[in-house]
């Protein structure tokens, strides 16, 4: 593992950046994006062919670990709907339209969640539990998984989208307190999200592989 004072985080969405920078200071993890990165936003985004969050976040940590030779930690995060069977969980990036989609990041999440209000049309809230999965692995260059977590922010999906934080489907997921996801404050939402519960578990891993490589 090559020297570093900070983990990679094995992303171009500028949105999980800041909410994992945030996440993982806490824990004194410091980590840093892609972008900050000579070349590293040129790097071309893997396909996510596994059919699990596992495979996708191992497959991403690990291609982002080759190409920039550092420590990476990837995170494959979706929503899993349970009228929906779970659907559309890996998915959950490019449902309404597919992987590979070239419109710009929120255009493809407001056609998301159209797509997810549309087919829940009708469905009773009791029938709309759901929760947003994030699964985090942490490789090294050499092709060695370093660490894997799971976390989940359970909740059910509303009516109509609410709020104006966050992104993806977080107007969507109502939590128990009746307030949607993107209706947290940022602080709140990233000590209760399902990505600060992977976080959590991944963290002590992460912080003591820097400082054995800093010694």
């Amino acid at each position: 593992m090559n020297a570093s004072r900070e983990i990679v985080l094995a992303t171009a969405n500028p949105h999980k950046v800041e909410e994992m920078r945030a996440i993982f200071a806490s824990a004194g993890v410091p980590v840093i994006g892609l972008a900050d990165l000579p070349g590293g936003a040129a790097i071309p985004e893997p396909s996510e062919t596994g059919r699990t969050f596992e495979a996708n976040a191992r497959l991403k940590a690990l291609v982002y670990a080759r190409a920039t030779g550092r420590v990476c930690l990837a995170d494959d995060s979706g929503l899993e709907v349970d009228a929906l069977g779970g659907a559309p969980g890996v998915d959950s990036a490019y449902f309404a339209h597919g992987f590979g989609n070239a419109a710009p990041r929120a255009e493809r999440d407001g056609a998301n969640n159209a797509k997810l209000l549309a087919m829940l049309d009708g469905v009773p809230p009791e029938r709309r539990g759901a929760r947003f999965v994030c699964v985090m692995v942490a490789a090294a260059p050499d092709g060695t998984v370093l660490a894997e977590s799971r976390g989940h922010f359970e909740g059910r999906i509303g009516e109509a989208p609410r709020g104006s934080n966050g992104f993806g489907y977080d107007p969507l997921l109502v939590l128990a307190d009746g307030r949607t996801s993107a209706e947290l404050p940022p602080d709140e939402k990233n000590a209760r999200s399902h990505r600060a519960a992977a976080a959590r578990v991944i963290a002590p891993t992460l912080a003591a592989l820097l400082a054995r490589a800093n010694r």
